[in-house]
């Protein structure tokens, strides 16, 4: 855990204080919705379809258990009991009303958590594999450049107004769990073939109404330069980035236009300038951010467990143990994920109750620390193999034990029509019948890793495009109907779906994704060949000519 010091703590309260008058001045009406509208959404404030909706920052998907219990308290006692883990390691409350804004957001400071950058056209909660720190093999704990880009980024003068939101991933591990290639600026931590540690620095990428998949534009950046080279991209995006189109605002439409090499000619220019003055990085700086990261006091423990070897011989306890549990780096320790996709659920939502349970099982099994994935799953990340037999079974009690990570039912999903005023169709009701309709955990363990997106609108939020299986919701003359991507993905080997054929009612969505899942399980060449790579191996045709023959 990051241990924020007194400047965080006056930066959030300050925030605090400024946002209750400007409540107040629109309440009062010295302020119109549209004068509003802009202070709003520095605070993390949109208007939807039936309230405001409040937006908090997880920075790098690490909440310690006091601050989940802080926002169970609000979920309690200024929404509707529950709240909903998003893409981007956030949580939104979708039912405040204006009125205690104020106060919920000042409750929220007391734990240290915020809104500020969650929304407008500015740099975003920097987002980070959910497993840094923790995974087997990672180069070093990648939030510790997460929170030098969090602090280099919060209020930055020059990137508070840019041409449009702009979003940061990172990871340190060869496998790719933070989706860095989906993002505005993804940036991989490796070793070059001297040894040496530095960034692999990507651009462009990005979905919605134009997706793109991040282009490298330098193979190794120095530690030491990384802010310097982080801050010429965003001059040069903050210069050229078209600010009189929405649609061709982001990043990865200059990008394309221009190319990367074009784009990086102009990056390097300006680095040139500025990579040898106050962003150049010291070691001694990168050692005290460093140095407030604390880590648990781990005990020396075996890799095997004699109770953890006797509870694997129940077979519901195994299921779960196969999909949830992952290796630590730490032996005799183990990551657990938290599935938020109950059978008939809606995709990420928690309430109050289960976040306080959490919190609880975290400080007993997990030194006191939790994680958000973009999955919209959480995990606790440092548990004792030991313990695992005594974590499930209160795990299964709050009912976020459901044996289904990483398989079919494991649903991404945005909110859709039911919440969102930019949305044409419903994800949510769409979620829920296809974990229904592959609710027996022996089917979805013979289908095996399948990863279902579903957004209600080209904004992409359910990220589609690099779903497994993508399902994009649009409006036809008033209707629903949704369109269906297949061979996407958001890992290591990015790659944007395929459409399948022209878009289906509402009624027929989930019969289409049985019929493509049958049509996989036919085609692939052994049990243990992904879906995906099925997709990759034999193309589009053979599932359009399954998913429309009786159509």
């Amino acid at each position: 855990m990051y241990a924020y010091d007194e400047l965080d703590r006056t930066i959030v309260n300050e925030r605090v204080e400024e946002f209750r008058d400007q409540v107040a001045r629109r309440l009062s009406g010295e302020l119109s919705e549209d004068e509003f509208k802009s202070l709003r959404l520095m605070n993390g404030v949109y208007l939807q379809l039936h309230a405001y909706m409040l937006r908090i920052a997880i920075p790098y998907g690490t909440l310690s258990s006091k601050q989940l219990r802080g926002l169970a308290h609000v979920a309690r006692t200024y929404d509707r009991g529950y709240g909903h883990f998003t893409t981007r390691q956030n949580i939104q409350f979708h039912w405040i009303k204006l009125a205690d804004l104020p106060d919920a957001m000042a409750d929220l400071a007391e734990v240290g958590l915020h809104g500020m950058q969650t929304s407008g056209n500015c740099t975003r909660n920097v987002t980070a594999d959910q497993w840094a720190g923790v995974a087997p093999g990672e180069i070093e704990d990648a939030r510790v450049w997460a929170e030098i880009l969090r602090q280099y980024t919060t209020l930055h003068p020059e990137f508070s107004f840019l041409p449009r939101k702009f979003k940061f991933a990172i990871t340190a591990s060869d496998h790719d769990r933070a989706a860095i290639r989906i993002h505005d600026i993804g940036l991989r931590i490796h070793r070059n073939a001297a040894g040496e540690t530095g960034f692999e620095v990507m651009v462009g990428g990005g979905l919605g109404r134009t997706p793109f998949i991040a282009k490298t534009i330098n193979d190794f950046v120095r530690p030491r330069d990384i802010l310097s080279y982080v801050e010429a991209i965003l001059r040069v995006y903050n210069q050229y980035g078209r600010r009189d189109n929405i649609y061709k605002a982001r990043i990865k439409i200059l990008v394309h236009e221009l190319g990367i090499e074009a784009f990086k000619q102009d990056v390097e220019e300006e680095w040139r300038l500025i990579r040898d003055g106050a962003l150049a990085l010291a070691d001694d700086e990168i050692a005290d951010i460093r140095s407030r990261f604390s880590y648990p006091a781990y005990e020396t423990l075996p890799d095997a467990s004699p109770a953890l070897a006797k509870a694997l011989e129940n077979p519901n306890f195994k299921a779960w143990h196969t999909n949830a549990v992952a290796a630590h780096k730490v032996p005799g320790y183990a990551v657990v994920t938290l599935s938020l996709k109950p059978v008939g659920g809606t995709p990420g939502d928690a309430t109050a109750q289960q976040m306080d349970a959490i919190a609880d099982l975290a400080e007993r099994y997990s030194f006191g620390e939790i994680r958000v994935g973009h999955e919209q799953n959480l995990a606790l990340p440092h548990v004792a193999q030991r313990d695992l037999p005594a974590l499930w079974r209160a795990l299964d009690r709050i009912g976020v034990a459901t044996p289904n990570v990483n398989l079919v039912s494991d649903i991404i999903s945005c909110p859709g029509l039911d919440y969102c005023s930019l949305a044409n169709a419903r994800s949510i009701p769409v979620a829920q019948e296809l974990t229904r309709r592959f609710a027996n955990p022996d089917v979805a363990r013979l289908i095996g890793r399948l990863h279902i997106n579903i957004s209600g609108c080209i904004n992409a939020c359910g990220h589609h495009h690099v779903g497994h299986i993508g399902i994009l919701g649009v409006d036809k003359n008033g209707e629903e109907f949704y369109q269906i991507t297949i061979g996407g993905r958001a890992d290591e080997n990015a790659v944007l779906g395929e459409l399948v054929g022209p878009a289906v009612p509402h009624a027929q969505v989930a019969d289409v994704v049985e019929d493509i899942v049958e049509a996989y399980l036919a085609l692939r060449q052994r049990p243990d060949e992904l879906f995906v790579d099925v997709v990759k191996r034999l193309g589009v045709a053979p599932f359009k000519e399954r998913v429309y023959a009786a159509r």
